[in-house]
């Protein structure tokens, strides 16, 4: 049976709230009855927030992290160490990483995994680019830190081959990370190990 709602307004808010990821109808309808529970000036300024975002967020032409200016702070940073080039899948994974506080190099953020089933091939991902970032001859090592799934292990095959022949170090997180694991929801200190751990990728 259709929930029925008092105004058409409520319904629309609670519809656009309902396509985001994990929230059902009923989760909604409290998150958009908790908005109407605010002043209007908290709810604008919600809004705007999230406006302001989609219209002005940036992806670094680089790493293509996400970021406020062209190149993102990773990036731009000269304290880090521009010779070695952590790959991984996401921008969730990045941030990862970063909490770790183990990590001090560069990222390349590929925007997924090979997933034929899905209909993703290498063309629809940032490889291209990260082997042309190697190509310019300042990266003595790339580091794979993809998530230890079957898309993630076939990604990780394809960039080996894509990188063996241009003679640069590359590498494997250790797998302390249990198969099928994502690194968005490893702890911080596995993490951690698991890059400091990194062994020679064998393709």
């Amino acid at each position: 049976m259709n929930q029925q709602y008092p105004s058409q307004l409520l319904e629309r808010a609670v519809q656009e709230f309902a396509t985001l990821p994990g929230i059902g109808r009923k989760t909604a309808l409290r998150l958009v009855l908790h908005m109407l529970r605010q002043p209007v000036v908290d709810v604008d300024r919600f809004a705007e927030a999230i406006a302001t975002m989609r219209h002005n967020v940036k992806y670094c032409s680089s790493c293509h992290n996400i970021s406020d200016e062209e190149v993102c702070p990773i990036c731009s940073d000269h304290r880090r160490d521009a010779s070695i080039i952590c790959v991984v899948e996401n921008i969730q994974d990045v941030m990862a990483i970063e909490n770790t506080q183990q990590f001090h190099g560069l990222y390349h953020v590929l925007g997924g995994l090979i997933s034929p089933m899905d209909g993703i091939g290498p063309a629809d991902l940032q490889i291209d680019s990260l082997v042309e970032r190697v190509k310019q001859g300042n990266i003595r090592e790339v580091i794979l830190a993809l998530s230890s799934t079957m898309e993630g292990d076939t990604t990780n095959f394809f960039i080996f081959r894509k990188l063996e022949p241009l003679g640069i170090d590359v590498s494997a997180i250790a797998r302390g990370i249990a198969v099928g694991n994502e690194l968005e929801y490893t702890d911080e200190v596995t993490l951690g190990r698991s890059i400091l751990n990194r062994t020679p990728f064998v393709g």
